[in-house]
């Protein structure tokens, strides 16, 4: 390990051993390349830029060390709590990125407030939520006055603005929502997803991903779906037939609340 940390220019920030043995150690990584350039041997070696790939799911692990930015080449976010809305380091460089970073940010903010407040909720049994499919994180973003935490998921065929979410602060990961979700049964209080289902397409079957739903969410807790009436429909009598009442809001938000109800065995 101290051979390895070594060679990837990591330095040891503390270390400490009990009488055990058992020991722990904080490595802090290099803010530049300049100490990759400096090493004798270059193992692990730098990775070429036909090696760098923006694919989040089943990637090969490549031994190789990615090329740190030059100096201005790269910035901090803001500091905490204004990160949350100023302009990511990450955003894309395309000119309506930051307008369109700002107006997401001002949508989920009026969404929330105007409405998912106001929504047939008990706001204060909810203490974690899942947000489907977060897009820049601003549904969490706008739950920040609350005393909730969100797991932001990027699904794996969307585009990939995990970056972005980490940039405000947040926390997130990708996921395939036609496979299980890598977490305990009844974790989350609430699920929340934002035209997720009407642009899910063929990939897998909605009963499948339902039932993965239920899977994650605990008894009594809440699926809160913004989406197009036919998606809400399919949705809304999958749900039904898994004992869950279901309202429809405001003509465009389904509010799914998960029962005690098992089959039996």
């Amino acid at each position: 390990m101290v051979r390895v940390t070594k060679e990837m220019c990591w330095t040891v920030v503390a270390k400490t051993f009990d009488s055990s043995g058992i020991g722990l150690v904080i490595y802090q990584k290099p803010t530049s390349s300049s100490c990759y350039k400096k090493r004798k041997k270059n193992n692990p070696p730098i990775c070429k830029s036909s090696d760098i790939k923006q694919i989040s799911w089943y990637t090969k692990l490549s031994s190789c060390l990615i090329p740190l930015p030059v100096d201005g080449a790269a910035r901090w976010p803001a500091s905490w709590p204004n990160r949350l809305t100023s302009l990511p380091p990450s955003l894309s460089s395309e000119s309506d990125a930051g307008d369109m970073f700002d107006k997401d940010t001002k949508h989920w903010s009026r969404i929330v407030s105007d409405i998912y407040m106001e929504a047939p909720i008990n706001w204060s049994s909810v203490r974690n939520i899942m947000d489907m499919n977060a897009g820049y994180g601003g549904f969490a973003a706008a739950l920040i006055d609350l005393p909730i935490w969100v797991m932001n998921v990027v699904p794996v065929n969307t585009p990939d603005t995990l970056t972005v979410i980490f940039d405000r602060g947040l926390i997130g990961i990708y996921h395939d929502w036609c496979e299980s979700l890598n977490t305990y049964p009844r974790t989350y209080d609430l699920l929340h997803s934002s035209f997720f289902f009407k642009n899910f397409g063929q990939r897998c079957d909605i009963v499948d991903v339902v039932g993965e739903i239920d899977r994650i969410l605990r008894p009594d807790g809440y699926v809160l779906v913004q989406d197009s009436m036919e998606a809400i429909r399919k949705l809304g009598s999958v749900l039904h037939s898994l004992h869950w009442s279901v309202t429809l809001y405001q003509n465009q938000f389904l509010v799914g609340r998960k029962s005690f109800w098992r089959p039996k065995p």
